[in-house]
């Protein structure tokens, strides 16, 4: 089949649309619930979400450039740089995207503009190196992710200690997904002479790495609330123990590719119900 210069359908999956979408609802609910139900209809808000979204949109982008050759052993079927969207367009995308994201930050004040700006640099780094080396690449995508719901406490000038649990969770959970995901992607990474965790270690080791993030995650995010905002224990059960339980029970058992992708994807069915559960509160 001819590859085609540009097609939308391509754009919309080569940005991963449905992954801006959760990131989006994270910021609106994390504004809305967690500081003030008004702050929903603030344009700031709008701004800065459209911001972070595009940045995103643009990390995808540089990501999936970077890894053609390797994605085309982990998973094929989702190539679509080279197929649908010609290389050249996928390099214009990803620095227009990157631009606008940081000038809107910089419009909405300096230290948003420099946020911005310095995680587009890190995702490109993670795209072009980090995501090749052991654990640095896992914990830049986490960090950048807990960044995203901590920069509504930044926008609004707060210290919502909420703001803090959810951006901890948010980071917890994403480092568990990302070094889930390098054992899912086990034979590409190995065949282009990556370093992941999983290749320098095994997935013995690094389950076991797994269980201790699990139970670190659980335990940061009790701690913060018993100290700073007293909310019911059941509430952390049903939203975050039983989900990581479940993710537990799996993980012992987890050997092949198929089951690693199932528990990547569970990691971000907890991501959703914590981002959920902020209606709750």
């Amino acid at each position: 089949m001819p590859s085609r210069q540009f097609t939308l359908t391509g754009f919309i999956k080569l940005t991963r649309f449905w992954n801006l979408i959760i990131i989006a609802l994270a910021q609106y609910f994390a504004a809305a619930f967690l500081i003030a139900i008004d702050k929903i209809y603030d344009v700031r808000l709008f701004l800065l979400t459209t911001s972070t979204t595009i940045i995103a949109a643009a990390g995808y982008i540089i990501n999936d450039y970077y890894d053609i050759k390797i994605d085309l052993i982990n998973k094929p079927e989702r190539v679509v740089i080279g197929k649908e969207v010609a290389r050249r367009y996928a390099l214009l995308f990803h620095s227009v995207l990157s631009f606008v994201g940081v000038a809107i930050g910089v419009f909405l004040n300096w230290k948003l503009g420099l946020v911005n700006f310095l995680s587009s640099f890190l995702l490109w780094w993670y795209s072009n190196d980090l995501k090749r080396q052991p654990f640095i690449g896992n914990f830049v995508v986490a960090l950048l992710t807990g960044l995203s719901i901590y920069l509504i406490n930044l926008l609004y000038h707060a210290h919502q200690p909420l703001v803090v649990i959810y951006s901890i969770f948010a980071f917890g959970m994403t480092l568990i997904r990302e070094i889930v995901k390098d054992m899912e992607d086990f034979k590409g990474d190995n065949t282009f002479g990556c370093k992941t965790l999983p290749i320098i270690w095994g997935n013995r080791k690094t389950k076991f790495l797994i269980y201790f993030l699990m139970a670190g995650l659980f335990s940061s995010v009790i701690y913060i609330n018993q100290v700073y905002e007293q909310l019911p224990l059941l509430y952390f059960g049903v939203f975050l123990f039983v989900p990581l339980l479940f993710l537990f029970t799996r993980l012992v058992r987890a050997d092949t590719k198929k089951d690693f992708y199932y528990l990547s994807q569970w990691c971000k069915v907890i991501i959703l119900l914590g981002i959920v559960s902020m209606a709750f509160i």
